[in-house]
C-alpha cells in the first residue's frame, strides 16, 4: 500500500516545501507519514463538511491548497471551524496535507494550471525570484567526470528551464600530497601527486545543497573532495510568482470576457477599462496577485488577471492594463484537477477524488 509519505513526496517534487513564503504553514499539518493511503481527497480549502466527505468516501488523505491551520492553534476545543474540522480529521484518522504558495510558486502551479484553463500558449513565470540558486564547482579527475556528473544530474542538478544536463568543464592539473595517514585512491603517502582533472561547474536549487554533497562525496573517487560552493543571484526561471503568456489568437474585450467567465465557471468579473481593444497576452496570479501589477505591466500583458482587488487598487491599472478580479476561490479551484492529474498519472493503487464540497465562502445574488 502507498504511504502518505510517498505521496507527499510526489506532490514535493512538483512543488518543494521550501519553496513556501516565509508566512506560510505548507506540509503535513494532521496525520503521520506512515500510515497506508486508502483514497485521496482533494480541496480547496479544509472545513468540517470536507472532512466528512472525506469519511463518507473513504479518503484518509486530504490535500488542499489553503492549511487549514496557518497562524498556529493553541487550544483545540472547538470554537471556530479550523478547530473543528481539525479534531474531525483527528478523531477519524484523515490526514491533511496543505500544498499552498510552494505550489503558486513553480512551473506547472496553480498560476500555470490558469493558463492552461484558457489555453495560453508560452507561459512562463511572471516574477521569477532571485538568490534561490547555488553553483557547485567542483575537481574530479578525467576519467571519472562523467560519472560523477551523472549521478549530480540524477538528484536534479544542471537543470536551467527547459534543458537539464547543464555544466561546464575546463581540463587542468591538480596537485596535492597525502599525508601518513590518508588512504588515496591515487599516489602514496608524503610523496607530490599532479593529476589530469577536470573543474566542472553546476547550478542547482539552493535548498538541495544537503543532498548535493552528499551525492558528490559519494560518487566522488577521492577520499577528501574538492569542492565550493557559491550563492547565485540570478533569478531562477522555473521558481516565483505569477505567470503570463498568449492566447492562441487575439480576442475582443467583450468576447475575452465572455471566453473568462466560461472558461473559469465565474458568476461574475470585476474589471477596469482595457488598455488595447484586442487581448492576447494575459498575465494571471491565483489569489491575491495586486503586488505583481507591476510586473505584468512591465510584461506588456493586455490583461493580468487575478483576486481580491480593493476599490483603490483598481486605480492602479491608471490606462495601461486591463484588470479583471475574478475572486479568490474562482482563481485557485482549478487546483483541484491539476492534482487529480498528477497525482493519477503517478498512483493506481488509489482514487484522487475531487470534492464536491463548495467550500467558497462568499455568495453572489444575480
Amino acid at each position: 500500500m502507498t504511504t502518505i509519505k510517498e505521496v507527499t513526496d510526489y506532490l514535493e517534487k512538483l512543488a518543494p516545501i521550501p519553496y513556501q513564503e516565509n508566512y506560510d504553514n505548507a506540509g503535513l499539518l494532521v496525520g503521520s507519514h506512515n500510515i497506508g493511503v486508502t483514497n485521496v481527497l482533494l480541496t480547496l480549502d479544509v472545513t468540517e463538511e470536507v472532512v466528512e466527505e472525506a469519511i463518507a468516501k473513504n479518503c484518509n488523505l486530504i490535500v488542499a491548497h489553503h492549511p487549514v491551520v496557518f497562524k498556529g492553534l493553541k487550544k483545540l476545543n472547538g470554537k471556530n471551524y479550523i478547530e473543528r474540522a481539525v479534531i474531525k480529521a483527528i478523531k477519524n484518522d484523515v490526514a491533511i496535507y496543505a500544498i499552498h504558495t510552494n505550489l503558486d510558486n513553480v512551473v506547472g502551479g496553480v498560476n500555470f494550471m490558469i493558463a492552461n484553463r484558457l489555453g495560453l500558449q508560452n507561459v512562463q513565470i511572471l516574477a521569477p525570484k532571485k538568490d534561490m540558486l547555488c553553483k557547485l564547482v567542483g575537481f574530479v579527475p578525467v576519467a571519472d567526470t562523467e560519472r560523477v556528473l551523472e549521478a549530480l544530474y540524477a538528484v536534479g542538478v544542471g537543470q536551467i528551464g527547459n534543458y537539464d544536463r547543464c555544466s561546464f568543464k575546463v581540463e587542468g592539473v591538480g596537485t596535492f600530497r597525502p599525508n601518513a595517514q590518508a588512504q588515496p585512491v591515487i599516489g602514496q603517502a608524503n610523496q607530490d601527486e599532479a593529476v589530469l582533472e577536470n573543474r566542472f561547474e553546476v547550478i542547482f536549487p539552493a535548498f538541495m545543497e544537503p543532498a548535493v554533497l552528499k551525492t558528490l562525496r559519494a560518487a566522488h573517487p577521492y577520499e577528501e573532495v574538492a569542492y565550493y560552493l557559491t550563492a547565485i543571484t540570478n533569478e531562477n526561471q522555473s521558481v516565483g510568482s505569477g505567470a503570463v503568456g498568449y492566447l492562441p489568437a487575439p480576442m475582443a474585450i467583450h468576447d475575452f470576457l465572455v471566453f473568462l467567465k466560461q472558461q473559469m465557471n465565474l458568476t461574475v468579473i470585476k474589471y477596469t477599462d482595457a488598455a488595447v481593444s484586442k487581448i492576447e497576452k494575459v498575465a494571471v496570479c491565483g489569489g491575491v496577485g495586486s503586488f505583481l501589477l507591476p510586473r505584468a505591466v512591465a510584461s506588456q500583458a493586455d490583461v493580468f488577471i487575478t483576486a481580491d482587488y480593493k476599490y483603490h487598487e483598481f486605480f492602479d491599472a491608471d490606462g495601461q492594463i486591463m484588470i479583471c478580479d475574478i475572486g479568490h476561490y474562482e482563481s485557485e479551484v482549478c487546483t483541484k484537477e491539476g492534482l487529480q492529474h498528477y497525482l493519477s498519472n503517478k498512483f493506481s493503487n488509489f482514487a484522487a477524488i475531487l470534492s464536491v464540497t463548495v467550500t467558497n465562502p462568499v455568495r453572489y445574488f444575480v
